[in-house]
């Protein structure tokens, strides 16, 4: 399984990045993962509001292949690395402010981030680290604060 990765690809500009999956300290949610990106997904990115250099993309519904409230906490910091990728998972009314459901799948493009919302810290599940284009996949994520959300299509490489 250590030779699975999957590709993260700006799809207006053709950028794109290879992510190698943390399957020995984040195996449960690389799992669930990797099957829900049996197809590729396409979906908006957006840009963090509170954490800092991140980008946001939510798992839409049809890759909801699996129970996110049966993922253990795995591989979790609240201080991420420039590449990393993180799974975050609020089910509806989790927070007073925003009682939405998230699925979400977030990138750190540099240092300085952290996993910070409205109502203080979140610890994350960091399920793997873009090791391949992370310069130029950073420039588009640091686009994204000046232009607005751009598209994104996640999938399996191997």
């Amino acid at each position: 399984m250590a030779d699975r990765q999957l590709y993260l690809t700006f799809t207006d500009t053709d950028v794109s990045g290879i992510i190698t999956l943390y399957w020995e300290t984040a195996p449960e949610t690389c799992a669930a993962l990797w099957g829900a990106l049996e197809s590729p997904i396409t979906v908006p990115a957006s840009h963090a509001i509170f954490s800092g250099p991140e980008i946001m993309m939510g798992l839409p519904e049809e890759a909801r292949t699996f129970d996110p409230r049966a993922l253990p906490p795995e591989n979790q910091t609240i201080q991420p690395e420039a590449g990393d990728m993180l799974w975050f998972y609020q089910p509806k009314n989790f927070f007073k402010i925003d009682p939405d459901e998230f699925w979400e799948i977030g990138m750190f493009y540099a240092h300085g981030g952290r996993t910070f919302g409205p109502t203080g810290w979140i610890s994350c599940s960091y399920f793997g680290r873009m090791t391949e284009g992370l310069d130029a996949v950073a420039e588009q994520c640091k686009a994204i604060r000046k232009d607005g959300i751009k598209t994104v299509e996640i999938g399996r490489l191997k």
